[in-house]
């Protein structure tokens, strides 16, 4: 009998958590306000030089945003940032640890510092098929003005612990609240591949050069003409 691979992805909380503990979600339904108070055309910007589209009819931008899951904060957290980014302090409302620190040494000439590295402590653990591994960035096409998350990938299908996410602040000086359910990371799943692409570095051909020029040209010409004909099916 033929069996259909598990392409699920589960993610999994203790029992006692479950109902308490702010739940992941696909990323294309927890859109942040802003984009989606924002129209498709603004008609105020028509003009020679401007078409008055916006990203909302920007598939490349769209795509990004809406592809996986979207792992919340577990509860509401806040942050106590002082003297210049150097020291980052936290406090929480729930019975078990959100965030803890890292010394400074660990990340030595990391673009963030002398900011120093923190992270956010998640309580789901998540699993993949077979072969399957998780991307986790910090939500694409909506960073937050307060923290950015470290990016890392985890072969969620060996490792079935909770995965916790070192961050930087990023802030100036204050208090900051981060609500229970504010956006942490976002999950991209992917299938990893033992014959993986290699690099063709080159200068291109004829046909190369001619299939270019013609999708160029298409999406001058025509508006959503990626939307229609270039986007692969999903």
């Amino acid at each position: 009998m033929f069996h259909r691979p598990d392409t699920r992805i589960a993610f999994l909380c203790q029992p006692e958590d479950e109902g308490v503990i702010a739940p992941p979600v696909p990323a294309k339904t927890h859109l942040p306000e802003w984009f989606r108070r924002l129209p498709a055309v603004d008609k105020t910007k028509y003009g020679a030089s401007d078409t008055g589209l916006t990203v909302k009819r920007c598939m490349p931008f769209i795509d990004a945003m809406t592809t996986g899951f979207i792992l919340p904060l577990a509860a509401t957290v806040r942050l106590d940032i002082r003297d210049n980014g150097q020291t980052v302090t936290a406090g929480w409302d729930f019975d078990r640890t959100m965030v803890s620190n890292h010394g400074a040494h660990q990340v030595e000439g990391h673009p963030s510092s002398p900011t120093p590295p923190c992270k956010f402590h998640n309580y789901w653990s998540i699993r993949t098929p077979k072969g399957w591994s998780c991307l986790f960035v910090a939500p694409l096409n909506r960073a937050s003005p307060i923290f950015e998350p470290v990016a890392g990938i985890v072969d969620t299908d060996t490792y079935t612990a909770p995965i916790h996410f070192p961050f930087f602040a990023r802030a100036v000086d204050g208090l900051y609240e981060l609500e229970k359910g504010t956006p942490l990371v976002q999950v991209i799943p992917f299938k990893r591949d033992a014959t993986a692409l290699t690099a063709d570095i080159r200068a291109e051909r004829p046909a190369e050069a001619l299939s270019r020029s013609k999708v160029f040209r298409n999406t001058l010409a025509m508006t959503g003409w990626y939307r229609r004909f270039a986007r692969a099916p999903r």
